[in-house]
């Protein structure tokens, strides 16, 4: 669908949400709106597209409270900025409408959280992506180094080729928080693989250390929790050109959700985990298993680690063996490691003993 139909697609669904709020008060019935809860508890595996979803379980947010009055105030005066955006063709970041919010009286948010979870449930009630709505993050997405030859359609409409090895500077290819096709198109690559990288500091030493020429790989930096740019273009690499998903972080249980996240899909944007999941993503991070094998440089488990491993045990995301296996004996030992503790071993243990003995497992070898 083109971006003008998505856009218009956005208003329509958007006219509906206010127009029902208004019968309902036309009727003299104090409005409401049903959402689906948000937790764990209500997402379910969506087995023709191999993502969790939300499930039946509905919230509702009513006019019969303060609070639930407020938030349908909000959606209201939410609901006229993103028409009058489109209309405009201008586009704002979440944290500038939290701020255009000011001056909304007592329909203004108490915080950035509010405003962007409001803009989330608007999703999920539309079937819309907040692109359609003209809403984009504060974050960047992810840099890319690799023989990856694409066409970017600039914010003057003019369409540049560049490849994201040799038309870049050493940070790599930035990605666009818009990563749909009527921006970025794929037209080639030799790549066999992409690498995606929690950290920084290791994307740097595989790209200083010429992994990308070595394994004919498109080496991708998440910069921590990805954006949502990036695994949706993640997602597009792997549909379109046919390349696998390696996901290497540390090993702690937030990296652990970082994976989930990439493969499974993330609890907060289930509804559209269809757009962004890669199942077929797989993880070669530092597992606990290494933490032994290896005899890695560690630290302690936090009582908020310990916290977040047990929830994943009870995370129905986390279920298979090898998940559960690794998050009880990180509990059990009570370490966690970073990627950078294979620096113990010199600064080419990681291109050339550490990643090469994952990639033969996978059958990957060194081109």
């Amino acid at each position: 669908m083109m971006s003008e139909d998505r856009h218009k697609k956005a208003v329509d669904e958007l006219y509906h949400i206010a127009n029902d709020i208004y019968t309902q008060i036309e009727k003299g019935k104090i409005p409401k709106m049903e959402l689906p809860l948000r937790s764990k508890k209500n997402i379910q595996f969506a087995p023709r597209k191999g993502v969790w979803k939300y499930g039946n379980m509905k919230g509702v947010r009513s006019a019969k409270k303060l609070n639930g009055a407020y938030m349908l105030l909000r959606t209201m005066y939410m609901l006229e900025f993103i028409k009058d955006m489109i209309k405009e063709n201008k586009s704002s970041t979440l944290r500038e409408m939290y701020y255009i919010s000011e001056g909304w009286d007592l329909a203004k948010f108490g915080s950035q959280d509010e405003s962007n979870n409001l803009a989330e449930d608007l999703e999920i009630v539309t079937t819309c992506m907040r692109e359609d709505f003209k809403l984009r993050p504060e974050e960047d997405g992810a840099r890319i180094i690799g023989n990856l030859t694409l066409q970017e359609t600039n914010r003057k409409g003019v369409k540049k080729k560049l490849n994201c090895r040799d038309d870049v500077g050493d940070s790599g290819y930035s990605v666009p928080y818009n990563v749909e096709e009527e921006k970025i198109k794929f037209l080639d690559t030799d790549a066999k693989f992409i690498i995606a990288i929690e950290t920084g500091g290791m994307f740097d030493r595989l790209v200083e250390n010429g992994f990308d020429e070595d394994y004919d790989a498109i080496v991708l930096h998440l910069k921590g929790q990805p954006a949502r740019s990036t695994r949706r273009l993640m997602k597009r690499l792997n549909e379109e050109m046919g390349l696998p998903i390696l996901v290497f972080t540390d090993c702690d249980p937030w990296s652990f959700r970082i994976f989930s996240s990439i493969a499974f899909g993330a609890i907060k944007t289930a509804h559209i985990s269809e757009y962004l999941a890669t199942p077929a993503a797989q993880y070669i991070g530092i597992t606990t298993s290494d933490i032994l094998n290896y005899d890695l440089p560690t630290d302690t488990l936090n009582s908020q680690d310990v916290k977040a491993l047990k929830s994943e045990l009870t995370d129905p995301r986390f279920k298979d063996r090898f998940w559960r296996d690794e998050i009880e004996l990180m509990l059990k030992i009570n370490k966690k490691a970073e990627q950078q503790a294979l620096a113990k071993y010199g600064l080419g243990f990681v291109t050339d003993t550490y990643l090469p003995e994952k990639l033969a497992e996978l059958g990957i070898a060194k081109k």
